[in-house]
């Protein structure tokens, strides 16, 4: 699957807002104001947003936990209509721009768009591209019984279980190595 800069930059984006989400009621919001909203605009490059505003931050918010349904859900019909819905609320207007220094890509995201619909535009289409070319298993959450971070498969063999293989998957792989050894010992 050819997967473009500006569709790559959407699905990092889309990826690392769900994963600000509180895993419980016990853990703390990843976007707990507007300068960390702000932050993540910078962090992720994302052109033409004005002046941030706590409405910002709970549309915001409320856009990530509709990216959140799409990563949990169980099959393509059901991942094309929450983004369908989502990317029709945003009122998408594409138009090819080459700002930045960047080559001829699309921007979905009607000029002057707040940044909820900006992020739901672009980064919705990123994840219907997916649905489009037969991929939506691509779009995952971690296998680690302690986390559940979104992530996007790319590896060639749709192998990768974990959001991170360094994190989780050697904690994982340690722990199993230490279980087996016990038993033997044991």
């Amino acid at each position: 699957m050819l997967i473009t800069h500006d569709t790559r930059c959407a699905l990092d984006a889309v990826v690392d807002l769900v994963n600000t989400a509180p895993e419980n009621d016990e853990t703390p919001d990843g976007l707990p104001d507007v300068a960390t909203l702000a932050d993540f605009v910078r962090k992720h490059e994302i052109s033409d947003v004005g002046v941030l505003s706590e409405f910002d931050l709970s549309a915001v918010r409320k856009v990530r936990g509709r990216f959140a349904a799409i990563f949990e859900a169980p099959d393509a019909r059901t991942a094309s209509a929450l983004i369908n819905e989502l990317v029709a609320a945003a009122g998408t207007t594409p138009q090819l721009t080459d700002h930045d220094g960047y080559d001829w890509h699309v921007h979905y995201f009607a000029p002057g768009a707040s940044i909820a619909d900006h992020l739901a535009a672009d980064c919705g289409m990123a994840l219907a591209f997916f649905v489009v070319a037969g991929e939506q298993e691509r779009l995952r959450r971690c296998e680690a019984p302690d986390c559940r971070h979104a992530f996007v498969d790319l590896s060639r063999n749709r192998s990768r279980r974990y959001c991170d293989s360094r994190t989780c998957g050697n904690r994982l792989h340690v722990a199993a190595y230490r279980a087996r050894r016990k038993e033997a010992a044991g």
